[in-house]
């Protein structure tokens, strides 16, 4: 049991995982009897390879399941449940042998082979790699396959209800479908045992003594009875949600905002069968690049394994807790503000009190107990290390660092030793490929100028702050209006870009000295010399982050990420 002044900031919390946890309480205050266990679901369509919303859907169930532990004492249980019964209805873009895929179309999941070769079916293959995904995050989940709860029986009893009430639920769909839909729709979609396909037929005939539906082959125009039990049909998707949750037990399950009328619909027949539909909310939708929802079919938007090469899980279930009803872009370049953003949270917590902590996204992401912060470099302040110093090797960086931070370390500091490992891995794939360096202009060039000779005067040991005060105060000296436009100068001549973060705190950890020799470089004319390829990239790419002096519009898609996400997508296989 939680400690009570703990429950009691959680019962008062506006923390959105805490509102919905007490919207589940009243649930089941109002169900007839107090349920021995809660169960948490999140459902996942194989059709395509595990895409990051999947991940998402079951990091906020989560996050919404641990809120709940902090204010009921009843067990929990959380299922992801993997539709693999479904049939394929077409061949995804991005996976190999598509013409063998082709041949398979209409059956189960399970049923089709794997392209990849390395699982016994297709929806194996996807049902392992997500698994797999979710086991790298420790969450504490029971795996549901539907194709093994159908052919086990574990449905029998549900699907025998939806057979009796099978009017009435043909009632709450038709009127939602058109003419030409309602000729062959039915609640139950009988297995073909001579071609294995999931057919989509009108049923003839219902035996509710026998437990069987008859139905005429699409091909032979023969009839054929079937049972409704065993795994010789699967329900249509509403009727299969809404069996599922009264079959399970199901009391909390979000969704996408796409599927508000599938939770109306599905909610209608689970009360036909007589349940109670499970609490939930309708989260927005990821969006790709272009604006655009993302699909597991269409594989675009970022994978969960592209995310993980440039940033850690933990920043992942951040930016998943984010806003959840507010559309976000998904993309390459939103990992450097994500990132800077999870760890600024991550210092703030030690210092909250009970309230501001259960309010803290890291509170949520981390389940309570979020690590001790040891990052005293930012994401985006590394990578312009990076790429000021040409440093591409941890050892070199760290010699950085240890200016910086002299108590850090790699083995006192692993939070931060990843970081620079994924700070370096995102700088060549996106960074470096869309830098664009200019000459200074004459005026910008004598300021410049000074403000290598001001950091010569300057102490050794001046902090970031002192530092920042000398390169405003050189702006203003050359009445750059607005003042902006100074820092817009210093991030293009010397960093190849429009914006970044602190120049004060960049000098700080790029060192005086080096900054003033970059600062020469730069008015000789040798960086823009050096860098005369990326100089012809059309668009630069902006880190920006949190802590950006620069927050002019970006002018449109970042270059680098541009660049390497059509690198990296011929990279994505199994």
């Amino acid at each position: 049991m939680p400690d009570p002044e703990l429950r009691a900031a959680a019962e008062a919390s506006k923390a959105w995982p805490f509102e919905e946890a007490r919207r589940l309480l009243k649930r089941l205050e109002r169900l007839p009897e107090e349920p021995k266990e809660v169960i948490f679901e999140t459902g996942y369509g194989p059709s395509g390879l595990p895409h990051i919303g999947t991940f998402g859907e079951v990091a906020r169930t989560s996050m919404v399941r641990h809120a709940f532990g902090l204010l009921s004492d009843l067990p929990t249980r959380l299922i992801c449940f993997s539709d693999d019964l479904d049939g394929l209805r077409k061949v995804p873009d991005n996976v190999p042998e598509r013409a063998m895929l082709e041949a398979h179309l209409g059956k189960p999941l399970t049923s089709v082979p794997d392209p990849f070769g390395t699982h016994e079916s297709f929806g194996a293959h996807n049902n392992a790699r997500l698994r797999s995904f979710l086991d790298r995050f420790g969450f504490d989940y029971e795996f549901y396959s539907a194709t093994e709860l159908y052919r086990a029986g574990r449905f029998d009893e549900t699907l025998l209800k939806m057979l009796a009430v099978y009017d009435e639920v043909m009632a709450i769909i038709l009127p939602t479908i058109g003419p030409e839909r309602r000729r062959t729709y039915a609640p139950f979609l009988p297995i073909s045992e001579r071609t294995g396909q999931v057919l989509q037929v009108p049923i003839e005939e219902r035996d509710l003594e026998a437990g069987t539906i008859t139905y005429r082959d699409p091909e032979t125009g023969a009839l054929v009875e079937t049972p409704v039990t065993g795994g010789r049909v699967k329900c249509q998707w509403k009727a299969d949600w809404a069996m599922r949750w009264v079959a399970l037990g199901v009391d909390y399950e979000m969704s996408g905002k796409d599927l508000i009328d599938s939770v109306r619909l599905s909610s209608k027949i689970c009360r036909v069968l007589g349940g109670t539909p499970p609490e939930g909310f309708n989260y927005e939708l990821f969006l790709d690049e272009k604006g655009e929802k993302i699909s597991k079919s269409k594989g675009n938007g970022l994978t969960i394994e592209e995310w993980l090469r440039y940033a850690s899980p933990e920043s992942l279930s951040f930016f998943m807790y984010q806003k959840p009803r507010a559309a976000k872009r998904l993309y390459f370049d939103v990992i450097p503000r994500t990132v800077d953003d999870y760890l600024s949270q991550l210092a703030r917590y030690p210092e909250q009190d009970t309230e501001k902590r259960l309010a803290n996204p890291v509170f949520h992401v981390h389940e309570g107990a979020p690590p001790k912060a040891e990052v005293p470099v930012s994401f985006n302040l590394l990578l312009n290390l990076v790429s000021a110093s040409n440093a591409h090797d941890r050892d070199v960086l760290w010699g950085f660092i240890r200016r910086y931070a002299p108590e850090a370390s790699p083995e006192a500091a692993p939070l931060l030793d990843e970081l620079v490992g994924y700070a370096i891995r995102y700088y060549e794939d996106f960074v470096k490929p869309a830098k664009r360096y200019r000459a200074a202009e004459p005026h910008e060039r004598k300021a410049l100028a000074e403000l290598a000779e001001r950091l010569a005067a300057a102490p050794r040991d001046a902090d970031g702050e002192a530092l920042q005060a000398i390169v405003y105060e050189v702006g203003k000296a050359y009445e750059f209006e607005p003042l902006r436009d100074w820092f817009r100068a210093l991030y293009e001549v010397l960093l190849g870009q429009s914006q970044g973060p602190r120049f004060g705190s960049f000098i700080e950890l790029y060192g005086i000295e080096n900054t003033r020799a970059l600062i020469m470089r730069a008015l000789e004319g040798a960086i823009a010399a050096d860098n005369a390829p990326a100089a012809a990239q059309k668009e630069p790419a902006e880190p920006g982050g949190a802590g950006s002096e620069e927050t002019a519009k970006k002018s449109g898609k970042p270059g680098g990420a541009k660049h390497a996400a059509k690198r990296r997508s011929a990279e994505r296989s199994g």
